[in-house]
């Protein structure tokens, strides 16, 4: 595939990102399950918990909210688009299954971090200081992807019924964030949970997160970088294969 093929295909993936955002991302569940819902989860945690230090909490809320935002429509945009009967037009346009992918990622993706800044700012503005813009950034810039990369594996499934998917959705996402040291670092959770929060991208993302706030971190910088990276990668790349196999059952 030459460079203006690739070029074409970006464009149009660019295209779908649009499309899935007008549509999908004003809906209220939306904003319930990617906005609120991270917030009164937070809001929990503090009534019951020992007073923490605002770099901590603000950290954690991060944490939640990319997670949560760059999750709440990816994972349900493939049933929307077939049980609507618009996948079958989408896809005999000319347009590769592998754009059509990258165009819901990429939705999701500014989604989320556009619902991340404003939970930053707010953070600032309670005098959670960053100490590490570069790493924030990158940070939030790749936990993005990865996340979005999740809802995406998680729509594979050729259903036309968005519930399905949803509660799919939901028995995955929530026992994530109890795993991943948001609530406490991980190196305080039980034997168990810090083995189970090695598989937990969230985890990564949230120590790097920590990392730049505080200073320091249950594991190097680099190392939650480039989880974060491998992460992301095998997620993409199995979205895409299992997605190219479940794409016609829809149509």
């Amino acid at each position: 595939m030459n460079s203006r093929i690739i070029g074409e295909q970006v464009v149009r993936a660019w295209a779908v990102a649009k499309k899935d955002i007008r549509i999908y991302y004003y809906k209220p569940p939306v904003l319930i399950s990617g906005i609120l819902m991270p917030v009164f989860l937070y809001l929990a945690f503090l009534m019951g918990s020992k007073p923490v230090p605002m770099s901590f909490l603000i950290s954690g809320l991060l944490g939640m909210t990319l997670f949560f935002t760059s999750t709440a429509v990816s994972p349900v945009v493939f049933p929307w688009e077939g049980q609507a009967k618009t996948l079958e037009r989408l896809v005999s346009c000319p347009i590769a299954p592998e754009a059509i992918i990258l165009g819901d990622m990429i939705a999701s993706s500014v989604f989320g971090i556009a619902v991340t800044v404003v939970a930053l700012i707010i953070g600032l503005m309670l005098g959670a200081s960053v100490l590490n813009w570069v790493v924030l950034i990158c940070a939030i810039l790749l936990g993005a992807l990865c996340f979005s990369a999740i809802g995406i594996l998680l729509s594979v499934p050729p259903t036309a019924i968005p519930q399905n998917i949803m509660l799919l959705s939901t028995l995955v996402k929530f026992p994530l964030i109890f795993i991943s040291g948001i609530f406490m670092p991980v190196d305080q959770l039980p034997p168990l949970g810090q083995t189970l929060a090695l598989i937990s991208p969230l985890t990564y993302f949230t120590d790097v997160v920590r990392i730049s706030y505080t200073g320091g971190g249950s594991f190097p910088i680099g190392f939650d970088l480039g989880m974060l990276l491998a992460f992301t990668v095998i997620l993409i790349v199995a979205s895409v294969v299992l997605h190219k196999k479940t794409m016609p059952l829809r149509i």
